[in-house]
C-alpha cells in the first residue's frame, strides 16, 4: 500500500489543507449526548396526592350580599332602601365592616350617573373598612 506524500520537487509548495477535520469534535458529541442520557432520571407517571382522611368538612357559608343603587342623580339606595344622608351611608359602612363574615358590597351604578357619586361610595367604603367591594352591571356601559 503506498501513499503519495507530495509532489517530489524541491521548490514545490506543500498544499495547504482548509477544512477542518471533524472527527474529533463528533466524538466529543457523542461522548456528551451519551453522558447526558445516561444521567437524566428516569421519569415515573405516578402522581402524589395527599387526600383528606374521613368527611371533608361543610364549605363554608357565603357572606351576604348588600347592593348599593346609585341613580342617575346620585341618590344612594342600600339594599332597596333610600339613604338619607352621607351620615346614614357611612354608618352603614361601619356596620357592614364590623360584620362577621363581612358583607360583599355590589356597588351598581345608573348608566347616566356622574363618576363622582360612584367614586365617593367607593372611597367611603374602603376608608371605613369594607374589604370586598366591586361594581356590577358593567355591561351597560359597553355601548354607551
Amino acid at each position: 500500500m503506498a501513499m503519495s506524500v507530495g509532489s517530489g520537487g524541491d521548490n514545490a509548495d506543500p498544499e495547504v489543507m482548509s477544512e477542518m477535520n471533524t472527527t474529533p469534535l463528533i466524538d466529543v458529541m457523542l461522548v456528551l449526548l451519551i453522558m447526558l442520557i445516561i444521567t437524566i432520571p428516569i421519569q415515573t407517571n405516578s402522581v402524589k396526592l395527599d387526600l383528606p382522611a374521613g368527611n371533608p368538612p361543610p364549605p363554608p357559608v357565603p357572606p351576604p350580599v348588600v347592593e348599593i343603587d346609585i341613580d342617575f342623580d346620585g341618590t344612594i339606595s342600600w339594599n332597596g332602601a333610600p339613604i338619607g344622608s352621607e351620615q346614614d351611608l357611612q354608618q352603614h359602612f361601619i356596620a357592614a365592616a364590623a360584620a362577621t363574615p363581612q358583607p360583599e358590597i355590589h356597588v351598581k351604578p345608573n348608566k347616566l350617573v356622574t363618576y363622582k357619586y360612584v367614586i365617593h361610595v367607593m372611597a367611603d367604603a374602603q376608608r371605613l373598612g369594607v374589604k370586598t367591594i366591586g361594581l356590577i352591571g358593567n355591561e351597560q356601559f359597553v355601548n354607551g
